[in-house]
């Protein structure tokens, strides 16, 4: 089977329609301009994985048809990220078991806090069961024996994760990249990163920082995500993009 990415959900933390809205992204009805949250699921070496479980998490799982994963990665602890990790219960039912949980332990004390009921003992019958696992950035980590690479990038002050999958690098709510963790994204053929609008932003890349980035790496393909209604429609924001530079929508899967 052919490693790929899913985007599960390819919206900013207010999703696309924002609610409320009138403007003409919000009101459009191409369906590409309906995004949710940001989240992604790789089918790589194998393994099953999905990247973030925001709000929109249970019907993500249901539209893509997701039945057996084999983990979650989460990048940090925003709750467009953690958001619908409750339903996580759904696959303790299904599997019988603890489910893998990936993150850093900074994430993982925001999940002891949120969702306290998970980790109080004795456990409440019905609670979702999470089985953590640490990681750090720059040290890469395995599930069953396939290798993953966390990669240090900054959310405004925050330091977060992105992943490498082989040749295939997930980068999103980043504003910054230093240079230690460039020479660690070297050589991929396939980059995913976010920004929000094209004016500049206080912890989101802006569409100009966005492509300085993807230029700088040099990918054979790149795909923006966590789009929001500032950038204008699918068709819109794609018109204005480099070749070789497209931009993501939900329920968009490509090879790797």
């Amino acid at each position: 089977m052919a490693n790929s990415i899913t985007f599960l959900g390819t919206g900013t933390s207010s999703g696309v329609p924002l609610i409320g809205c009138g403007c003409p992204v919000c009101l459009s009805e191409d369906v590409r301009d309906k995004r949710l949250r940001t989240s992604a699921y790789l089918q790589y070496e194998g393994l099953r994985l999905i990247i973030d479980a925001g709000p929109d998490y249970r019907q993500q799982m249901i539209s893509a048809g997701i039945s057996n994963p084999d983990a979650i990665l989460l990048t940090h602890a925003h709750m467009d990220h953690i958001g619908g990790l409750d339903d996580v219960r759904s696959f303790n039912y299904l599997q019988r078991k603890a489910f893998p949980i990936y993150c850093e332990n900074a994430v993982e004390e925001v999940l002891r806090k949120v969702f306290y009921y998970a980790f109080n003992e004795p456990k409440y019958p019905g609670a979702p069961d999470f089985e953590m696992h640490g990681i750090k950035a720059g040290v890469p980590f395995s599930i069953h024996g396939v290798e993953i690479l966390p990669v240090r990038v900054f959310h405004g002050k925050m330091p977060i994760i992105g992943f490498r999958f082989g040749s295939l690098a997930y980068l999103t709510d980043v504003s910054h990249i230093d240079e230690a963790s460039f020479e660690l994204l070297k050589g991929v053929n396939l980059l995913v990163v976010s920004t929000v609008s094209y004016k500049k932003h206080h912890s989101h890349f802006s569409v100009s920082e966005a492509l300085e980035a993807i230029e700088k790496l040099a990918p054979r393909q790149a795909f923006i995500t966590h789009v929001s209604h500032r950038v204008g429609t699918y068709t819109e924001f794609s018109s204005q993009l480099p070749e070789g530079v497209f931009v993501a929508f939900d329920g968009l899967n490509v090879e790797f």
